[in-house]
């Protein structure tokens, strides 16, 4: 498996998934930069794999089933009808446990509710594709789950071998140390990694999201509250 990352929009990631000749796509935000990567990849696109409905996750699915009419589109299954621009195009609704194939690549389903109700992870060898739930030392805002529901979905992930590698949606890394740093300004991991950041910084790992990302460190529920309360006004 190779794992190819595509900028899209203002600060979006999209991954091709690629086994041989053949990729899916993770999240395309827009189509050009998938089509341009495709091509440089000189790859064939068999099916789009969506982590949830936002338009910045999914505006280049119709023009991309254009261009590629036999493909599969898949998304989490209370995600599936939420979205104009995609739901007509939507071939699998997926639920947690389900799979999806590439070739030799079988993608697990995870179900983690807290950004969209319908949210889901792909988890593909030592690689996890996150979306919005889960970024590099962040989280997504809890916009249609509540606290309780975005930690659960959270620690669900953390609990995935620490090697596994985290393909995020959105190059947020700097603020969310930023961030993380007046969280535990005791925490020299976060420190040593704010100094040694790069940009584009995907991927992460899970180990390092256990060592750095202050909302996967919360105690429980009630502090991840206080802390995605306190990071929504955080400037």
């Amino acid at each position: 498996m190779r794992v190819v990352a595509v900028p899209c929009l203002k600060d979006n990631f999209a991954y091709l998934v690629i086994d041989g000749d053949r990729a899916a796509v993770v999240d395309p935000g827009e189509a050009a930069p998938i089509e341009a990567a495709l091509a440089r990849e000189g790859v064939q696109l068999a099916a789009i794999w969506l982590t949830h409905h936002h338009w910045d996750h999914v505006g280049g699915v119709p023009e991309l089933v254009a261009a590629h009419p036999e493909i599969e589109v898949a998304i989490g299954k209370v995600d599936a009808p939420k979205n104009d621009k995609a739901a007509p195009r939507i071939t699998r609704a997926l639920d947690d446990g389900d799979t999806v194939t590439l070739g030799a690549i079988t993608a697990r389903v995870i179900h983690n509710p807290g950004h969209t109700l319908g949210a889901i992870s792909y988890h593909a060898n030592d690689a996890v594709f996150t979306g919005d739930t889960l970024f590099a030392a962040g989280c997504g805002r809890v916009f249609e789950g509540d606290p309780p529901m975005m930690y659960a979905s959270l620690s669900k992930l953390a609990a995935l071998p620490p090697a596994t590698r985290v393909y995020f949606g959105h190059e947020y890394t700097a603020a969310n140390l930023k961030f993380a740093a007046a969280a535990e300004p005791d925490n020299t991991a976060v420190a040593d990694r704010a100094a040694t950041l790069v940009t584009p910084s995907t991927p992460s790992t899970i180990e390092l999201e256990r060592a750095t990302n202050p909302f996967l460190r919360a105690g429980d529920a009630a502090e991840f509250a206080r802390r995605r309360a306190w990071k929504d006004g955080f400037k």
